[in-house]
């Protein structure tokens, strides 16, 4: 199988999602798949070739290094094919453009904006093609804090009381901007730019000139920023989940095990091993010490989250134990988690390889289910329309 693995993109996590996308590239199965590496670099552009399979090759990237291409996407429902415009050699000679590979089915291994948003989902709706994450509410939904939170209340799910705000209110007046939050929420919070992940832009704020120092790092990332009520020392626990339709299952819990207030982008990813693997690299309990109960519990919360959202394929659902009730809160849901959440599965006994499979297995069978949807609606309502005129629909009259 023609197995294309898309990843880098326009978004702050840009290295952490080619750390996941090599890790998964090395752990794929070369005797069922050929893996096509589709990098996207910080300006847009779209490479392939074998060089990608490096991680060095992005230290720095060269995008005139041998055996890297340009290539695009052909659009076209179910065409599938990688283009690569080849240009001329000689004066006169005419470029040409050139199918690189014939994607079956992709794997999109983005963190962030244009990738895990439901942009890049949407580019794969319209091109026909089967692909291992979330559609495209599901994703731009669990990207936006605030949507997300709205989702989550609307759906009776448990999570932390919040508010939000946009930076042209608090460039407006921020005093009384923060005047609001402290009039809905008692400190500690944490502030969160609304489209980021990796715990960029997040801050914890103990007082007002917490508040305004967070306030104003995180409107530096987003126009729209979530402030949530913290809790005094909590434990944090993370479940992921695999599968489509019906067809789920949760993996053991994990507690990362940091000892910081809370997980921000270095601890999660330079704390351990240079960074150089990611989320697999953070140190972590596994399973979580919590008792069965509070773990069924979690695990069952997780699945009727994947399921209220639509999920596919893999996705981490991050919590907050509140250490003096038995309350537990949920902090977000990653559609396209960290290093996609193998080391979970690993402890649950499923190796990466065989994850990788049922990622694949989960975007053929939406593929097959949305192919058998209906498309097409018949009608006479064209041959009843007159524009009138020759110069077109301007003054003319639309007539049925």
């Amino acid at each position: 199988m023609q197995l294309g693995v898309i990843f880098g993109s326009r978004t702050c996590e840009h290295e952490v999602s080619i750390i996941s996308a090599v890790q998964l590239m090395r752990s794929a199965d070369r005797e069922k798949y050929d893996v096509i590496p589709i990098y996207i670099s910080q300006k847009g552009e779209w490479f392939t070739g074998e060089a990608l399979l490096d991680i060095k090759t992005y230290t720095p990237f060269d995008p005139y290094r041998k055996g890297i291409l340009p290539v695009h996407l052909d659009l076209t429902a179910g065409s599938g094919a990688l283009m690569h415009y080849a240009p001329a050699k000689g004066l006169f000679g005419g470029g040409k453009e050139e199918i690189v590979a014939r994607l079956e089915c992709v794997i999109p291994v983005m963190h962030g904006l244009h990738g895990e948003d439901g942009s890049l989902q949407g580019l794969l709706e319209m091109a026909g093609l089967p692909y291992a994450s979330t559609g495209v509410t599901g994703s731009a939904i669990g990207m936006d804090k605030i949507a997300m939170k709205r989702f989550f209340r609307g759906m009776g799910f448990p999570i932390l009381r919040d508010c939000a705000m946009t930076r042209s209110r608090f460039e407006k007046d921020a005093d009384a901007a923060m005047d609001e939050v402290e009039k809905e929420l008692p400190y500690p919070v944490f502030v969160k730019p609304a489209c980021l992940g990796s715990s960029i832009g997040v801050s914890r704020a103990d007082d007002r000139a917490g508040l305004r120092e967070g306030l104003e790092l995180a409107f530096s990332y987003d126009r729209r920023v979530l402030i949530e009520e913290g809790l005094d020392k909590p434990i944090e626990v993370n479940c992921s989940v695999l599968g489509f339709d019906g067809e789920r299952k949760a993996s053991v819990l994990e507690m990362p095990n940091s000892g910081a207030a809370f997980l921000d982008f270095s601890e999660k990813y330079l704390a351990s091993s240079g960074g150089s693997k990611g989320m697999a690299s953070l140190k972590r309990i596994m399973p979580a010490p919590i008792g069965e109960e509070l773990t069924k519990t979690l695990q069952d919360l997780s699945i009727r989250i994947f399921d209220a959202m639509d999920c596919k394929g893999v996705v981490r659902i991050d919590y907050m134990l509140d250490r003096h009730s038995d309350a537990y809160y949920i902090t977000e849901i990653n559609t396209i988690p960290g290093s996609l959440a193998f080391y979970l599965w690993q402890e649950t006994g499923l190796p990466y390889g065989r994850l990788i499979d049922e990622m694949v297995d989960c975007a053929l069978r939406a593929y097959r289910e949305k192919e058998r949807n209906s498309f097409a609606f018949t009608s006479d309502i064209l041959s009843g329309v007159q524009l009138g005129g020759a110069k077109g629909a301007k003054g003319g009259k639309l007539k049925f």
